[in-house]
């Protein structure tokens, strides 16, 4: 069993309640979205094939409790789902970023999923899978980059859906697409509207800067 694997680093966690942790990021290529504000194009194809044995040598190599499985989109690739178990039964606390579009039912309930929903601005928010809704559960997040004031009436509305069906997440962010809204007229947004959401910052920008890449 292989899987195609863009890079596997050791960083900071920086989008999630997971914010802050040291953290080893399993990142598998490909992906099936063209967001117009994507900061991992070169996951798109680059990458290298290994064997799941090769890739958790790699992750306990870093010494780390926590792993994140990303891209692209991981579930792309047949094996990811093996990879997570395996991860999971290695005692690693996982987390399992998906951008919304694949049913995640396939994977380990174990792993804690953060979703991204697409919003208007990505131009890729006709492709969300909204049953990935009712498949998240009480450990789960869900994420909503956003571009503008119609970015967040979108994000407010499937907030609406998800509370009228009473279903229960671990937590929502909201998470201003960098460089083009400010985070403090976001802010002023969800002040205003008292959401019960919570402003994400993309930390590992901030300490690294939008460019660099394996941090």
């Amino acid at each position: 069993m292989t899987l195609k694997v863009n890079e596997i680093f050791y960083s900071i966690q920086g989008e999630s309640t997971y914010a802050g942790r040291p953290c080893v990021f399993v990142r598998l290529a490909g992906c099936n979205l063209r967001c117009t504000y994507c900061d991992t194009q070169y996951a798109y194809e680059e990458g290298e094939t290994m064997e799941l044995p090769h890739v958790s040598q790699k992750v306990a190599s870093y010494q780390c409790p926590l792993v994140e499985v990303t891209g692209g989109e991981p579930l792309l690739q047949n094996d990811t789902a093996i990879l997570v178990k395996n991860l999971l039964d290695d005692s690693y606390e996982v987390l399992f970023e998906t951008n919304g579009t694949m049913d995640i039912s396939r994977l380990d309930s174990r792993c804690i999923k953060i979703m991204d929903v697409k919003c208007p601005s990505s131009g890729m928010h006709s492709k969300n899978d909204l049953e990935n809704l009712n498949r998240l559960t009480s450990r789960d997040e869900i994420k909503f980059v956003l571009g503008n004031k119609e970015d967040y009436q979108y994000a407010k509305k499937i907030i609406d859906t998800l509370q009228a069906n009473s279903n229960k997440v671990n937590a929502i962010h909201f998470s201003p697409v960098f460089g083009c809204l400010e985070p403090k007229i976001l802010a002023e947004w969800i002040l205003a509207d008292h959401l019960d959401v919570r402003l994400q910052l993309q930390i590992q920008k901030t300490i690294w800067g939008p460019e660099a890449r394996g941090v």
